[in-house]
């Protein structure tokens, strides 16, 4: 899809087009259902033969202009919003996983996604092999099956800041005839677009930079169009065999590259209805606005912080993936040449009991369970977000006991290095 426009002005323009004497601003449609003159009319919607509103589960005209200009920024052909990015990442996968299938996943993503993936998922049948991200391709190459149905992994892991080598992922993923589902929450399509080097569907918490000021959950699948599910009919029969709860249509043949997203909204969201609400959906619009003048103060501020953390004498290591000793570095620069993300993760010379100590003593930066907006947060995930997890799936996963996860504000910088400061003095 190619985009008229930069994405500084998709931003601002794109989704919602009025027409003469409409709003000027995207209306929120607060609207369960939506009426027709005639029972035909109403008949062609329900049998998919024409685009319109029927009931704000499956669609919402809010939402459709959001997930129309999020589409535009990935440079995808078809998205769809969802309620969290939880639920994201769950119908992207369930959309053509299902029991006795199997997933392969890279081990270093979000542990809730981890729990979901290799816990919850389980319990309907799904399998999931975990592989490190930086293994050489023919040790990946083993994880996958006859079976195998996808590879899911992350741009910027959250917290462990591995940036993924996409091209080497979505390699892999097609030489085993399966596609590439990428989280692109951390570097945000600002950042980095993953169609452009191989992935084939993104995903995002939406909770997160996208609406930039922590008021409103959300999540969002955008399907690069890329993948012919067509190709392989007995691995995808999902897509390409007819889906008798919704009149036998046969999603590949009747909406070609659509397939995906809108057997994704009639078939999973008609039965789990974990729609965005057209209240958040437009929360979230007005955070896109700003997204990309947020997304450079995010990455500025957070270059100097983790250039001052790694030159203090009680900080015993800092990731960050700007940072030219990183491990990363490289990467980050072929994959996300403007900048990577706001978060930074390190850990003190005293370890676990200085973390606590430390992150106590803050007085700008709040202790909260969030990541990736306006103000600076941190988090001890080992004890939160990640606390499901024993010590060795922490070490795969990039968490260490010590890590705390520093998610840099757009405030001023110098006034978040003091706030750094006084609390390391005290420790």
């Amino acid at each position: 899809m190619s985009k008229q426009y930069e994405k500084e002005t998709i931003c601002i323009q794109s989704g919602w087009k009025p027409k003469n004497g409409e709003p000027r601003v995207l209306p929120i449609y607060q609207s369960t259902t939506f009426k027709y003159e005639t029972s035909e009319q109403m008949g062609r919607l329900f049998d998919l033969e024409e685009d319109g509103f029927f009931y704000t589960r499956l669609q919402n005209p809010t939402n459709e202009y959001v997930a129309a200009k999020i589409c535009e920024l990935e440079g995808g052909v078809a998205a769809m919003l969802t309620s969290s990015g939880q639920a994201a990442t769950y119908y992207a996968v369930f959309n053509i996983c299902e029991a006795g299938d199997h997933i392969v996943l890279s081990s270093t993503v979000y542990g809730g996604t981890f729990n979901l993936l290799t816990c919850t998922m389980k319990k309907m049948g799904i399998e999931c092999t975990v592989v490190d991200p930086d293994a050489p391709e023919e040790e990946i190459s083993k994880a996958f099956r006859e079976n195998t149905k996808c590879v899911f992994a992350e741009t910027i892991a959250n917290p462990a800041l591995v940036v993924l080598d996409i091209e080497k992922f979505a390699r892999l993923a097609h030489d085993h005839q399966v596609p590439l589902i990428v989280d692109n929450t951390f570097a945000t399509p600002i950042n980095c677009n993953p169609f452009e080097w191989g992935a084939d569907i993104v995903t995002h918490s939406t909770t997160k930079y996208m609406d930039g000021h922590a008021m409103s959950v959300g999540g969002c699948i955008v399907d690069s169009g890329n993948f012919d599910w067509t190709k392989y009919p007995e691995k995808f029969p999902g897509l390409c065999t007819p889906d008798e709860s919704y009149h036998g249509i046969t999603y590949t043949e009747k909406f070609g590259k659509a397939a995906y997203i809108t057997k994704a909204t009639s078939q999973l969201m008609r039965d789990l209805g974990s729609i965005q609400s057209p209240q958040n959906a437009f929360l979230l619009n007005v955070g896109l606005e700003t997204l990309p003048l947020r997304v450079e103060r995010h990455c500025y501020n957070a270059q100097k912080v983790a250039e001052y953390l790694e030159a203090h004498e009680k900080v015993a290591w800092v990731n960050y993936p700007g940072l030219k000793s990183n491990k990363y570095y490289e990467l980050a620069q072929k994959y996300m040449p403007k900048g990577t993300c706001g978060v930074i993760s390190f850990g003190l010379k005293g370890g676990r009991a200085a973390a606590s100590e430390m992150m106590d003593k803050l007085k700008l930066a709040a202790i909260v369970t969030h990541v990736a907006d306006a103000r600076t947060c941190v988090l001890h995930p080992a004890s939160h977000t990640h606390r499901q997890m024993n010590d060795e799936q922490l070490v795969e996963a990039g968490v260490a006991p010590d890590l705390i996860r520093f998610s840099v504000g757009i405030e001023n910088v110098k006034d978040i290095i003091a706030d750094l400061d006084q609390a390391l003095s005290q420790i």
